[in-house]
């Protein structure tokens, strides 16, 4: 089955490192995708496509010239941008920072940033993490104190307009977005007559509707293991769902770990209502080729329970789920994910391998 991210190319609102491009065009070699080159230059998929007018089902070509930088936007109204925050020794990351912007903000590479914390181009902040802000005066150090992600209308982030327009930077999502601004995605979609599925990109303005006053967090609250894994409350939510339905059916933690890959890559992780052709849920399956009513499929419990299959499987033999693949035990990580779902992308369920086990991990 097709994911709406196949379909639509909706942006991942997940809280993974991105850095930015090293070069403003690339030269497609023999074997290249569009996603690795994203991934190659720091960039997600959906701007690269949308930089050179693609969508998910376009083909790319040895010697195809691809843009991965967009030209610097004009903004509609006379406000300047925000002069960089001074180095400051060490910044809290919030909800959206990537490498890349919290070097920018403090005026300092991205190299020198990733060299001070002993990180990697792959590696993944969170919220409530702690970054050392290289050639800054010394902070003052202070008792650390981690905060849960904000889930609740909280105040803009320093240098962002309470209200008015915004220009999307390269790493945006909507949900960010709304989030920087204290206000719901969904007021942020209907505002500029946008749906979850679709693609923003660097250099276009976006509308923010205004809110209520923002309402500050007086009280501390610890950290949770939702902004240790990198996932929002519903993802983490769903993501307990599918571990707890994997632990009573006895799957092995490889198992677990390719379910909650594959949802990841065919919803985010969300109990989505929509889809392609027919496809509905945290997997996505479809009414119309056996897996269950749109009430069933759209159950985050029995649609687990459908995705693992077995003596269990709430269809019988009408699908087949994991457990019900022959030497699933053997197969890579895609291939397992490949075999129950029939996607038209079969590649891309590699990507979440490293994620997932860090989902289970955190949230089993």
């Amino acid at each position: 089955m097709q994911s709406p991210l196949d379909s639509s190319g909706a942006g991942l609102a997940i809280a993974q490192m991105q850095v930015a491009p090293t070069a403003t065009t690339y030269a497609v070699q023999a074997g290249d995708t569009v996603t690795a080159i994203a991934a190659r230059h720091g960039l997600r998929t959906v701007d690269v496509l949308a930089l050179n007018g693609l969508d998910w089902s376009s083909v790319i070509h040895p010697g195809q010239v691809l843009t991965l930088a967009a030209a610097a936007p004009v903004a509609d109204a006379p406000e300047a941008p925000p002069a960089p925050a001074p180095s400051s020794g060490t910044y809290v990351v919030d909800g959206g920072d990537t490498i890349s912007s919290i070097a920018q903000r403090h005026a300092v590479s991205i190299q020198d940033v990733l060299a001070a914390n002993g990180l990697g181009w792959s590696s993944i902040i969170y919220p409530g993490q702690t970054i050392v802000i290289p050639g800054s005066a010394p902070a003052v150090e202070a008792a650390p104190v981690e905060i849960a992600p904000p889930v609740e209308a909280v105040a803009p982030a320093p240098g962002a307009p309470a209200a008015g327009a915004y220009v999307v930077v390269a790493g945006d999502t909507m949900s960010a977005i709304a989030a920087r601004h204290g206000v719901t995605t969904q007021a942020v979609l209907d505002a500029n007559g946008l749906t979850r599925s679709s693609i923003i990109y660097p250099g276009e303005t976006i509308a923010i509707p205004s809110a209520a006053a923002p309402v500050l967090v007086a009280n501390v609250t610890p950290i949770t293991s939702g902004a240790v894994s990198g996932l929002d409350a519903e993802q983490a939510a769903n993501a307990q769902i599918i571990i707890g339905v994997g632990r009573e059916l006895g799957v092995p933690d490889r198992g677990i770990a390719i379910a909650l890959g594959t949802a990841m890559q065919e919803s985010w992780l969300r109990n989505l209502d929509w889809g392609d052709r027919d496809s509905l849920g945290l997997f996505q399956q479809r009414p119309s080729t056996g897996w269950g009513t749109e009430a069933e499929v759209s159950d985050p419990h029995r649609a687990a329970r459908a995705f693992y299959g077995g003596p269990s499987d709430p269809n019988g033999y009408v699908t087949r789920g994991l457990l019900d693949i022959n030497g699933w035990e053997n197969l890579s990580f895609a291939d397992a994910a490949q075999a129950v779902q029939i996607s038209a992308y079969p590649d891309r369920y590699a990507q979440w391998e490293q994620p997932a086990s860090t989902w289970l991990a955190a949230h089993g």
